[in-house]
């Protein structure tokens, strides 16, 4: 009975564990984006789109910036398993899309980045 009242305590815990290491650095993901700097800015469009308040944000919305079809027409908003499925590889995540980047392999580095991104409102 005791080991089966531990496992259950075990099971409970584990996930709260794995949702703490999905929050992501956000001091970390600054220096992860820097790559990104090269299109991305906040508070201004250049090749990419600005990136100010994009956590929350329904996908092609900015004003002021030409999207892809694909990405107009894709439908997201831009929450945590959105902007991961997209950081991590963009053009299997919206086909069409005009992003080049080919995506972050570090699930780490890419919850990291989210979680700089959602500071920048």
């Amino acid at each position: 009975m005791r080991s089966l009242f531990v496992s259950a305590v075990l099971a409970l815990l584990i996930p709260a564990t794995g949702h703490a290491q999905d929050a992501g650095d956000p001091a970390a993901g600054e220096k992860a984006f820097a790559p990104c700097k090269a299109c991305h800015a906040f508070d201004k469009n250049g090749v990419g789109p600005n990136l100010t308040g994009v956590v929350g944000r329904k996908a092609a919305s900015l004003e002021g910036y030409n999207y892809s079809p694909a990405l107009k027409n894709s439908g997201l908003t831009w929450d945590q398993a959105s902007l991961h499925e997209w950081l991590k590889n963009p053009k299997a995540k919206v086909p069409g899309t005009k992003m080049v980047f080919a995506g972050i392999p570090d699930d780490k580095k890419i919850n990291d980045v989210i979680a700089y991104l959602a500071t920048k409102k």
